[in-house]
């Protein structure tokens, strides 16, 4: 089997007051996201305090976190966040900017979903639509290919994953691709609580099984992540190393009563990995693994 891909995401939406541990300022970011790669992360993904900041502003303030990082590992592969905003250009123009400044990976988000917390009727309260139309994702194709920007694919709905390999059939998915496979968890991501409001398949091995149908023939590379769940915890760690799949963790995923933090996430991680006897990929194994365009 290849060397095992850890993904890294250090902070997404969860905020301090949920879990102390979770990194917010730049200088938080850079500290942790060169901690993350010690303890085996390939790949480090952040977002930044306002996802409203958006193009170049938005591109700085990435770049105040990630740029001492390049500096000290030139090796390594970073990626944020989308922005909010009217267009698909508010929302991943950024990247632009984060691609020329060295960063390597940006968000291709294949489809849309229905995102929510749990009322106290027990039915969907506070909800956003995550919304990418087709003709969106076809503006993220341009932009990646003409960026050099490996698209890192998140797969929150099956649907997600057969408009992904629709792309890549053609041979128009760009170079680079790794494909994320997003459970919904036994905690809502948006507020932290238990909640049966969720999205996409549960963290199982028959929902794992029935992605794998849908890769059987692709030579995609992919992940497992367990959203608002713990992916050691809920088994789909063990099953995507012992199936040649990498693994996504870290407090933007994380669900859960006990309070962890990113570098203990990642050593559970490692230590299945030692206990299957698979290597952990750095970020240049990593680079090479995925085929990143640059």
């Amino acid at each position: 089997m290849p060397p095992l891909i850890i993904e890294a995401a250090l902070n997404g939406a969860t905020p301090k007051a949920r879990n102390p541990n979770v990194p917010v300022s730049p200088g938080e970011i850079t500290a942790q996201a060169l901690a993350a790669m010690k303890a085996g992360a390939a790949i480090v993904h952040t977002h930044i305090e306002r996802m409203d900041m958006t193009g170049d502003a938005a591109a700085d303030r990435y770049m105040e976190g990630f740029a001492p990082v390049l500096a000290q590992r030139p090796d390594a592969i970073l990626w944020g966040t989308v922005a909010t905003g009217p267009d698909v250009e508010a929302r991943f123009g950024h990247y632009r900017g984060l691609a020329r400044a060295g960063v390597r990976m940006g968000a291709f988000d294949p489809g849309s979903v229905n995102l929510g917390t749990h009322g106290p009727d027990g039915l969907p309260g506070a909800s956003v639509l995550y919304a990418t139309t087709y003709r969106d994702i076809a503006w993220l194709a341009n932009l990646h290919d003409q960026e050099k920007l490996a698209p890192a694919i998140a797969i929150y709905e099956p649907g997600w994953l057969r408009t992904t390999l629709a792309y890549h059939r053609a041979g128009k998915l760009p170079a680079g691709a790794f494909v994320k496979l997003y459970f919904g968890g036994r905690y809502n991501f948006l507020d932290g609580k238990r909640s049966d409001v969720t999205f996409g398949l549960p963290p199982t091995e028959k929902a794992l099984d029935a992605y794998l149908e849908l890769l059987e023939g692709s030579d995609l590379p992919w992940a497992v992540a367990a959203i608002g769940d713990c992916v050691v915890e809920t088994g789909l760690a063990k099953l995507a190393i012992e199936r040649g799949g990498h693994v996504r963790v870290g407090l933007e995923d994380w669900g859960g009563e006990r309070q962890p933090n990113n570098l203990d996430l990642i050593a559970e991680v490692v230590d299945l990995a030692n206990a299957a006897g698979r290597p952990i990929a750095t970020p240049t194994q990593a680079a090479a693994l995925l085929k990143l365009p640059r």
